[in-house]
């Protein structure tokens, strides 16, 4: 298991649960794991500096552990677009600056290395790059988190188009279930819900690592733990 980027159709598809999911499954099996959060808004002032939920989320399923500082070398309190939180803190970074910071940690080679992104495939850094620009420099392979949500087959495709596009593996997608009840809800309509997946693993043209029920109202350890259950590792038969 090589290290993978991590992405979504868009914000809150589910790419900190799936990626915390998929790294809970691999320490159950006895691996190493990291996860990387290069750069998060969205973090809340502590003691010890901003702390993301997202990073500590990772954080909580890396082993061996690792400093916070690692984990999220750019944090930024506003809950709004990287790009612009890191412009209001006067603090905006290169995509140099996360080649850097994420070089010795991917050199620890562990057997599991997950580099979450922000939002979706195109989400800005700066002025004159993207997050996806990342990927791209480290050549991670990458697993698209889709919202399973209407609409989230444009959305779908046209993500798996750029990265592409950009030269990338797309290694796997997972499906995270956003509108219960809807026609991506098994429980509601089981023959649209068939439907709806089968065109889904027809259009990505790539392995399908799981699909995650609605999972709310726990802590992101036991979330964490629950869509592991959901998942397989990528590469895995």
């Amino acid at each position: 298991m090589p290290a993978y980027f991590v992405t979504g159709t868009d914000t809150d598809a589910g790419k900190t649960l799936v990626a915390s999911g998929l790294l809970a499954l691999a320490r159950r099996r006895g691996h190493t794991t990291l996860g990387l959060k290069p750069v998060a808004s969205g973090c809340d002032a502590t003691t010890r500096g901003l702390r993301n939920i997202d990073a500590l989320t990772l954080g909580e399923q890396s082993t061996p552990e690792v400093p916070y500082e690692v984990l999220n070398p750019y944090a930024y309190a506003p809950a709004i677009a990287p790009h612009l939180a890191a412009w209001r803190a006067g603090d905006v970074p290169t995509l140099d600056d996360l080649v850097a910071a994420t070089a010795d940690p991917l050199a620890w080679q562990r057997d599991l290395t997950l580099v979450e992104g922000a939002g979706g495939w195109r989400v800005p850094l700066n002025d004159h790059e993207d997050l996806a620009g990342l990927a791209r420099r480290l050549e991670l392979p990458v697993i698209l988190v889709v919202g399973l949500k209407l609409g989230c087959l444009n959305h779908a495709i046209l993500s798996a188009e750029a990265i592409r596009a950009d030269g990338l593996q797309l290694a796997g997608w997972v499906g995270n279930l956003i509108e219960p009840g809807l026609s991506f809800d098994e429980a509601g309509d089981a023959a649209l819900y068939r439907d709806n997946l089968e065109t889904l693993t027809r259009r990505l043209s790539a392995p399908n690592l799981g699909i995650l029920p609605h999972l709310a109202g726990e802590s992101p350890a036991a979330r964490a733990e629950a869509a592991a259950d959901h998942l397989r590792l990528p590469g895995s038969d």
